[in-house]
């Protein structure tokens, strides 16, 4: 069956939109589980495929020069084509529109991911950054490296991991978050507001309840009338999927402009599909759509798009999404998803250097955060995983190895 579906490949051309993790692990996969045809992955920055997580810390710091992927792309029968903007998708065609002319394709992998989203009003303003690209972090190095002042608006991951290293530049840093405590979009408050004392102890300055009225040369004025000095504001505030160009192409977008991808990372046109930041995916074990911006989930959702190209029948795609994050001297993990959990359990005091914080539904766990508890979160992937029952006082006892905490 393997041989016939690499002699049916053969003649088949491949084409994956987005040269970072998801669109280079699809490509990877294609070809080691037989895929023959022409495979093509077209990425819109010049820079040899990389890796992001880095950018935000070793890179900016000058300990590390580049994060390009190991892949010997020659050797396996991957086309680059760098620095080509994708500007549209022609179904009816079956081509994608690039700057250097049509592209057509027999089966087409959409992994553009996501783009940040730019503060209003402060679009071309000297000294604004974003941090997503190698090139924005070029830019960031002299920032860090001359030790300016900084403004960090949002106190999000991003934001977080790059004061993190701001401060560890010797930077005066000040962070400025529109909600009550750090890591809003993402934590409830219980968890999250313990995190604002990092900023303290690191000598980074933490403000909240406060929003940029505007960014001038030099300064940010915040809506309460406070000025700010800042030789460079970086801006993370989240970040939106790169479907733009899928407009009118008759895929499928969620309100928030995901590709609507199904349990194989399907798209609603036949032969494309989604994957990585720009796609979200039915959780049968959360009963709702994900949409997952983290580095694992580039990793994993390429297997099943490879496997289903070549006429596998993959598993339904539900992995437990995992992401880590280091800030202010902390190795922070979670895994699973919180929400419509019933019960919060802690296990240990968030003012100590190492704890977690337990989601369950119905007695299982759903959802995990470990600050500097790596066994917790290898232990509690699994059990989400398994749908185990736990006993909700041994979890809340951090003696108590989790899997220990297992009823029965």
């Amino acid at each position: 069956m393997t041989e016939q579906r690499t002699r049916e490949s053969a003649g088949r051309r491949a084409v994956i939109v987005g040269a970072g993790m998801a669109g280079v692990q699809t490509a990877v996969a294609l070809r080691e589980r037989g895929f023959t045809g022409p495979v093509l992955l077209i990425g819109a920055e010049p820079h040899q495929p990389y890796d992001r997580p880095p950018l935000s810390k070793a890179y900016l710091l000058g300990k590390a020069e580049g994060s390009a992927f190991e892949v010997d792309f020659e050797a396996l029968g991957i086309e680059l084509r760098l620095g080509v903007e994708v500007s549209a998708l022609r179904p009816e065609d079956r081509v994608v529109d690039t700057e250097a002319g049509p592209v057509p394709y027999d089966a087409l992998v959409i992994a553009t991911g996501a783009v940040p989203v730019s503060l209003p009003g402060a679009e071309g303003v000297p000294g604004v950054h974003l941090l997503r690209t190698l090139d924005d972090a070029e830019r960031l190095r002299p920032v860090l490296a001359e030790q300016c002042d900084v403004v960090v608006v949002g106190a999000g991951w991003i934001g977080a991991e790059f004061a993190t290293a701001a401060r560890e530049a010797g930077c005066a840093v000040t962070v400025v978050e529109a909600a009550e405590h750090p890591l809003a979009g993402a934590l409830p408050a219980e968890v999250a507001a313990p995190m604002a004392a990092w900023y303290e102890e690191s000598g980074a300055r933490l403000v909240t309840h406060a929003r940029v009225a505007r960014i001038e040369p030099g300064q940010v004025l915040l809506d309460d009338g406070r000025a700010l000095p800042a030789g460079a504001v970086v801006v993370g505030v989240g970040a939106r999927p790169a479907t733009g160009w899928l407009t009118g192409s008759g895929v499928a977008l969620d309100p928030d402009g995901s590709v609507t991808a199904d349990d194989r990372l399907r798209t609603s046109l036949p032969d494309v599909y989604a994957v990585g930041d720009c796609a979200s995916f039915p959780s049968a074990r959360y009963g709702r759509r994900l949409l997952v911006h983290h580095w694992d989930n580039a990793l994993q959702g390429p297997r099943t798009v490879a496997a289903d190209i070549l006429g596998e029948e993959p598993p339904p795609y539900d992995p437990v999404p995992y992401f880590w994050s280091e800030q202010f001297g902390r190795f922070v993990q979670y895994a699973g998803h919180h929400e419509g959990a019933d019960t919060m359990v802690r296990r240990g005091d968030p003012a100590d250097a190492a704890w977690s914080a337990a989601w369950l539904r119905e007695g299982a766990l759903v959802g995990l955060l470990a600050v500097g508890r790596p066994r917790d979160l290898a232990q509690g992937r699994r059990l989400i995983e398994s749908g185990a029952p736990l006993d909700p006082a041994r979890v809340a006892d951090p003696a108590v190895p989790l899997k220990a905490a297992v009823r029965g």
